[in-house]
């Protein structure tokens, strides 16, 4: 492929991406045809097929994609905690953040997880996207509750879907009655009790103010490293 192609072929993509999104949002996704989403973007049907074979495959790159800026976000929330800060009613605040853009991927992601319960072979695939960010999920909560001094008592994948069921449950009601119950509520009121009834102290530390919730960074010397390491790592060890 000639290298001025090249060059251009991630702009193309998340040009096609954007409008992808937008589009199913407004439309719908079944509703939505790639012309619309080619126009949306300002590329031909060529440059469509030569980034996704089909609208499925879009979905699950605004999928990906959405997942890793989610995950990104939320690290570096994290990363930027002083040490006082790892206690679960902290945590559970910043995992309650909703960004205003969200409900447009939440109308999307709605549509293609009704699609995939009717079609066994997207349900499958959307299973696999599915457990890859629970990998993460699960992988960032062991380490930022490490931090925190406390250890999941519970499956991590059993727990990371709790959380996705809380999320996702808490923002349907949401955007039903935004006033009534305003996005990230649910968590803000709920998740701090939840990790606390499945957690407990890691074996060994001396619990500190709060029995859980306000713990002492110092009173384990194993312990992952505070904020003060905290350049040292990548931001995505420090998602939840």
């Amino acid at each position: 492929m000639p290298k001025g192609v090249t060059r251009r072929r991630p702009r193309t993509r998340a040009a096609l991406l954007k409008a992808a999104l937008e589009t199913f949002a407004e439309h719908g996704f079944h509703a939505t045809t790639i012309e619309q989403i080619c126009e949306r973007a300002g590329y031909t049907r060529g440059a469509y097929y030569s980034n996704f074979a089909s609208k499925e495959e879009l979905f699950l790159a605004l999928f990906d994609e959405h997942s890793d800026r989610t995950v990104q976000r939320l690290a570096e929330a994290i990363d930027a905690l002083t040490a006082d800060e790892y206690t679960l009613t902290r945590l559970a605040e910043l995992a309650a953040r909703v960004e205003p853009d969200e409900r447009d991927w939440y109308l999307v992601t709605t549509e293609f997880t009704l699609h995939a319960i009717r079609d066994p072979q997207a349900a499958w695939v959307l299973a696999r996207h599915d457990e890859r960010l629970r990998a993460e999920i699960a992988r960032g909560l062991t380490l930022v509750l490490r931090r925190a001094g406390r250890e999941l008592t519970v499956d991590p994948d059993r727990f990371a879907r709790l959380l996705i069921a809380l999320r996702e449950g808490g923002l349907a009601q949401s955007y039903v009655e935004p006033a009534e119950l305003p996005p990230g509520s649910l968590e803000r009121q709920f998740l701090a009790p939840l990790l606390e009834v499945s957690t407990r102290e890691l074996p060994g530390r001396v619990p500190g103010p709060g029995a859980g919730t306000d713990p002492d960074p110092a009173a384990d010397p194993a312990a992952d490293p505070g904020p003060a390491d905290q350049s040292k790592r990548s931001g995505s060890d420090a998602v939840i």
